[in-house]
Order: structure tokens, then C-alpha cells, then sequence
């Protein structure tokens, strides 16, 4: 891992996050990454630090401050639990601290995965500051975003194997961002939930993750400004 957990300031009082910057310059575009339910593990890091490698400032806030499970259930307790009201706060704490500590001008990213997903969905109706937004596999019903206050495009990202988020899901998806006057690009590709976690090799698809990937650095190069 090449970045550093910082201190974030919330209403709330203290949280943290994981920023990774680009070794070269320092700075650059923004962009917030959201964990899975099993908190902010070396995966979610990985992505940040990959974000630094193609030249973007990456935060990634840690929405159970400090805890971590590899067990289904205990990120079930976790994800039910969430109080969307402290995500709102720590995504604001993220954004601060990319203008703060990580020099960023200009609109932000969010890239988020599976539960990080929705709330990346969400992140882009409640921020204005964001220019662009990615969901891998979002799900998470306690969150259903208003896309009449969406502004900036989104990149889907989906599995046809994902027995969570079936086609319909994916259609509903694509429609109400639609009705609403949005902007959405799906892909979906030949596997299933979660194959962009290398960490979990029982899921992963090496081939669909990279493709996955390419899409998500073209589309915030081609958004973000």
C-alpha cells in the first residue's frame, strides 16, 4: 500500500480515511472510493492506490470506523446498522479533505463497490461537486437515491451472472435515471457479484476486472474536469 490513513472531521466528531496520491506531482483529480460491507479493507485500498497510479488523488472514508469482517454476517449486522445520515457527514469530511490535504480543484469522482456502489449512486444526488460517478454491482435497499437531483453521468458496472442484481434491476436502474433526465452507460459482463475483488479468487474474473477498470480510468478522464 502506498497511501496513508488521515484523520477526517465530521459533525459527528473524529472518522478516518485512506488517500493515496500520485507519486509524481502530489495532486490532481479527485476521486471518493466507497468499501463493500466489510469496511475498509486492503482491497478498497488497492483501488485507491491504483486510482494514484493513473494520476488521481484518491480518498476512500471509512464508513465502519476501523472495523472489519471476512464474515457474511457480521457485514449484514454492519450494513444494517448504517445510519445514512453518518454517511452523508463522512462523504462530505472526504470531500473536504481531497480539497484540503489533497490540493483538488475542480469537480470529484466516486467509484464505489457492491453497498459502496449505491452509496456512490447516492453520493452523486447529494453532492454537487461531483462530476462523475461509477457503480460496481450497487446494491443496498436502504438507500434509494433521488435521481432528479442527479447532475453528473454514471458508468454501471454489472455482472450477468449476479444473482443479486438481475436484469430487471439493471433495467429498473437504467429507467429511472432516464425518467429523471440522467445520464447512464452499462456494461455488464460474463460474472458474477463482486468480480472486481482480486481478494476473493472463488469470484474474481481477471479479464472482466481489467476491462472493468479501463472503462471506469477513461470515464473519469473523460468527465472529471
Amino acid at each position: 500500500m502506498s497511501g496513508v490513513r488521515i484523520e477526517l472531521r465530521t459533525p459527528k466528531g473524529k472518522s478516518s480515511g485512506y488517500l493515496a496520491r500520485p507519486e509524481a506531482s502530489g495532486t490532481g483529480r479527485g476521486v471518493i472510493v466507497l468499501q463493500e460491507w466489510w469496511g475498509l479493507v486492503p482491497h478498497i485500498q488497492s483501488v485507491a492506490d491504483r486510482l494514484a497510479k493513473a494520476g488521481y488523488v484518491a480518498l476512500a472514508p471509512d464508513l465502519w470506523d476501523g472495523k472489519q469482517t471476512t464474515r457474511p454476517d457480521e457485514a449484514a449486522r454492519m450494513l444494517k446498522a448504517l445510519e445514512i445520515a453518518d454517511v452523508t457527514a463522512k462523504l462530505g469530511a472526504a470531500a473536504a479533505a481531497l480539497r484540503e490535504q489533497g490540493q483538488v480543484k475542480g469537480s470529484l469522482g466516486v467509484v464505489g463497490f457492491c453497498m459502496g456502489g449505491q452509496l456512490a449512486l447516492y453520493a452523486a444526488t447529494v453532492m454537487p461537486d461531483i462530476g462523475a460517478c461509477v457503480d460496481f454491482y450497487g446494491i443496498y435497499p436502504k438507500v434509494a437515491p433521488d435521481f432528479s437531483r442527479l447532475r453528473a453521468p454514471v458508468l454501471g458496472i454489472f455482472g450477468e451472472k449476479d444473482e443479486s442484481i438481475g436484469p430487471d434491476k439493471i433495467a429498473a436502474l437504467r429507467a429511472a435515471i432516464a425518467a429523471a433526465g440522467g445520464s447512464i452507460e452499462v456494461h455488464c459482463y460474463p460474472a458474477g457479484h463482486a468480480f472486481f475483488n482480486e481478494s476473493r479468487p472463488e469470484v474474481f474474473d481477471a479479464a472482466c476486472a481489467a476491462d472493468a477498470w479501463r472503462r471506469t480510468i477513461d470515464f473519469f478522464g473523460k468527465n472529471l474536469h
